[in-house]
């Protein structure tokens, strides 16, 4: 199993509330409609900012984290490769996510406690 970690930053124009919004509801309900996408998914979690006002977190210059789970490598890659991924999911994306800004990274849990 690895995990998709994606350190999301919004786009120019949106509020911090703007972008939390329309995430939480526009763009989830979204993902969960392309199935074509989400069968390479098994888990996807939203991970908001819990309080943006804290200095280290409003540092960062981050607005929120998105977490999705996949059985390998070639599972991620089948995924965002999708063509209805590409023709919905990041269409909307683009519409509330600053894409050159925002990292994502492949990995592999270590639990330690």
């Amino acid at each position: 199993m690895v995990k998709m970690i994606v350190c999301a930053v919004r786009k120019a124009g949106l509020s911090h509330e703007q972008f939390d919004s329309y995430w939480r509801n526009q763009h989830a309900a979204v993902i969960k409609s392309v199935p074509e996408f989400t069968r390479h998914v098994r888990r996807y979690v939203q991970c908001h900012l819990a309080d943006k006002d804290t200095p280290f977190l409003a540092a960062s210059g981050y607005d929120g984290v998105a977490e999705l789970w996949f059985d390998d490598v070639a599972a991620v890659n089948a995924a965002f490769t999708e063509p209805r991924y590409l023709e919905v999911v990041r269409a909307d994306e683009l519409k509330f996510v600053d894409m050159e800004r925002t990292v994502s990274l492949i990995t592999e849990e270590l639990e330690v406690i």
